[in-house]
């Protein structure tokens, strides 16, 4: 045995696995608040334009100290990419949280997690990237996992799904020009100008259907932005702490903390058809990020 030590020991991967499921309770719980200041929450609903500017003002507020003690510099900033990212995560975490107000939160996280498929399609002409028939056939599988939930043509098919794709789409694209900004630029200035920039959006947005929230909504709006934030660390720092391959699989357990939210709160018991959607879908993301991998370690390095 060699004596080099493993660039993650079983502690870290451990660690990093904790991590990742905290995240994971964490980001379904912000479509479980998404759910309750909207139509399921009762009286006085916010639109979900109005709850998105919830999160990207707060997070923002909560960035704020941190961007202050740091101050990262804004140096060769490639801010065409970083609008159009933040253009199509406000309109993917927007329409996620119009869809988790007016269906099981199973099925929206579900079919919100087709954004790795989505973003496998779009890196074919935006990144030149080649796609074998493995990430083709997990294609498919995601397709027919999208399609088993919402269940077009049949008296269980809910309208609202459309919106919950429309976000895996927005996120899909986001994905790709978040690929193309960490190959250049810090995580904290992506960070900081993602909630920054989408605060100012979101709030001209929420500016036209605005209500005025109770005390409980700023409640729950500030919560969700301080958990975005939260989210978002613990994502970083569990990626940090171990490989990539083994801790993403453990992302999927967002759709059992919703499933589990959503039972306690709602009583909505996700149906037979959504979880056979479900675990498509989950195996052919799964597959993807394997196929990418492998594409990466043969990849010939290239120095200049």
């Amino acid at each position: 045995m060699s004596d080099r030590p493993a660039k993650h020991s079983p502690k870290d991967a451990a660690v990093a696995v904790g991590l990742m499921v905290l995240a994971c309770a964490l980001l379904a719980g912000t479509t479980l608040v998404a759910k309750m200041l909207g139509p399921a929450g009762g009286d006085n609903p916010l639109h979900p334009f109005q709850i998105s500017a919830g999160r990207f003002c707060f997070a923002a507020l909560v960035l704020t100290p941190f961007l202050m003690a740091w101050r990262p510099s804004f140096a060769g900033t490639r801010w065409a990419n970083h609008a159009l990212r933040v253009l199509f995560g406000w309109a993917g975490v927007s329409a996620l949280f119009a869809a988790s107000g007016l269906m099981r939160l199973a099925d929206a996280n579900a079919i919100s997690f087709l954004n790795p498929v989505v973003a496998m399609l779009l890196s074919i002409p935006l990144l030149g990237e080649k796609v074998g028939p493995w990430r083709w056939g997990a294609a498919a599988v995601a397709f027919i996992g999208a399609m088993v939930i919402v269940q077009p043509g049949s008296a269980a098919f809910q309208p609202i799904a459309l919106v919950a794709l429309l976000a895996a789409l927005f996120m899909g694209a986001e994905a790709i020009l978040i690929k193309k900004l960490a190959d250049s630029e810090p995580p904290l200035r992506i960070l900081a100008i993602n909630n920054f920039a989408g605060a100012a959006l979101a709030a001209t947005a929420a500016s036209f259907v605005w209500v005025a929230p109770n005390s409980g909504q700023w409640i729950l709006m500030a919560a969700l932005g301080a958990t975005m934030i939260s989210v978002q660390a613990l994502f970083i720092q569990a990626l940090r702490r171990g490989e990539a391959s083994f801790v993403m699989p453990f992302f999927y357990l967002t759709l059992i903390f919703a499933a589990f939210y959503d039972y306690i709160l709602f009583a909505e018991v996700p149906a037979l058809a959504s979880w056979i959607g479900a675990a498509l879908i989950i195996a052919s993301a799964i597959t993807i990020a394997w196929r990418e991998r492998i594409n990466r370690r043969n990849s010939p390095v290239i120095t200049r």
